[in-house]
């Protein structure tokens, strides 16, 4: 099992540029897919961005594509989300979820068991 610590969120200017990053605990941080997922007021969760256990792929949500980047540190434990350009409509509380065994990024909430307790970002216009 392991625990997500999501950190880095808080508020920027639309244009800014924000890095989340998402501690977790154990010792096989290697093998889990890591993705970013983020809920807005009033509308359900949706995913952003995920990244395998090597860092060797990644995908990418639409509304993030060429602006949001996600990488990995596994000597660290640690899952980043570098987002420029920001927009008002990232607005939202951003959660780190990790996965085991389904070796490629994915964009299922349901595929990935384990989730951090969300950090808030706000982009103000």
């Amino acid at each position: 099992q392991v625990q997500l610590v999501e950190s880095g969120g808080g508020l920027a200017q639309a244009g800014g540029s924000l890095r989340l990053s998402c501690a977790a605990s154990g010792r096989t941080f290697s093998n889990y897919v890591m993705g970013w997922f983020r809920q807005a007021p009033g509308k359900e969760r949706e995913f952003v961005t995920a990244i395998s256990g090597s860092g060797g792929s990644t995908l990418n949500a639409d509304s993030v594509k060429g602006r949001f980047t996600i990488s990995r540190e596994n000597a660290k434990n640690t899952a980043y989300l570098q987002m420029n350009s920001l927009k008002p409509e990232d607005t939202a509380v951003y959660y780190c979820a990790a996965a085991l065994r389904i070796g490629v990024p994915r964009r299922t909430e349901r595929d990935y068991p384990y989730w951090g307790q969300g950090t808030q970002v706000t982009v103000s216009s």
